[in-house]
C-alpha cells in the first residue's frame, strides 16, 4: 500500500447531557485497513468539547503514523465549518483546543475536514458510545495484545480525563481522590 493515498480519519465526540458525561473517539484508516482507533472518556464536558478532544488526539496519532495527507469526517458541522474558517470560535474552553488542532494541522501537507452524516461516521459514533457506556476505555489496536498495557493505557486514559478537565478549570472535574479511586478500580480488575 502507498503511504500515497493519505489517512482517513473519521472522529467522534458525544457528552450525554450537555454538559455531561463525555467521550471522544477516532478511527483512522489508509485504503479502508484499520491502522488506528481510539475511544475514552473525558468526565463532565460538552458535545463541542468532546468533538475538538476527538480532533486533536486524531491529529496526534496521525503525526505519529507519519502521512502528510489527512481527510477527516466529522458529523460535527461546527467544528468542520471552524476548522475550516466559516464560523469564529468564541468560547474560551473550545478556543485552546481550536488553536491546539490548528498547530497539529500545520504539520501535515494536506489536510481536508468534511462533514457527514451521522450514518457515515458509524464506527467513531460507536466507539464514543461503548467508552461512554463503559465497555471500552481505550481501543489502541495494539494495546489489545497485553492486558497489561491495557490497564496501563485505562489508567493513563483517566490521568489525561482529568488532566484536561483540570486544564479547562472545569468545576465538576473530578477532585484527585476521585481520579485515585477510578484509577484502583482499574487496577483491581488485573
Amino acid at each position: 500500500m502507498s503511504k500515497s493515498s493519505g489517512l482517513t480519519i473519521n472522529i467522534d465526540g458525544a457528552a450525554r447531557g450537555n454538559p455531561g458525561p463525555a467521550a471522544f473517539a477516532y478511527v483512522i484508516t489508509r485504503d479502508g485497513e484499520l491502522l488506528s482507533e481510539e475511544a475514552g472518556c473525558l468526565g463532565p464536558a460538552t458535545n463541542n468539547l468532546a468533538e475538538y478532544t476527538a480532533l486533536v488526539r486524531a491529529l496526534e496519532k496521525a503525526a505519529e503514523l507519519g502521512d502528510g495527507r489527512l481527510l477527516i469526517r466529522s458529523d460535527s458541522e461546527l467544528l468542520v465549518k471552524q476548522m475550516n474558517g466559516l464560523y469564529r470560535v468564541k468560547n474560551p474552553q473550545l478556543k485552546i483546543l481550536y488553536d491546539q488542532a490548528q498547530e497539529l494541522r500545520d504539520q501535515f501537507v494536506s489536510v481536508s475536514i468534511v462533514h457527514v452524516r451521522r450514518a457515515d461516521n458509524r464506527d467513531a459514533d460507536r466507539l464514543c458510545n461503548e467508552a461512554l457506556d463503559g465497555v471500552r476505555e481505550s481501543a489502541e489496536p495494539a494495546a489489545r495484545t497485553s492486558p497489561q498495557k491495557g490497564i496501563q493505557e485505562r489508567a493513563v486514559a483517566c490521568l489525561r480525563s482529568a488532566a484536561a478537565a483540570w486544564a479547562r478549570g472545569d468545576p465538576a472535574a473530578p477532585t484527585p481522590e476521585q481520579v485515585w479511586e477510578q484509577i484502583r478500580e482499574i487496577l483491581a480488575e488485573d
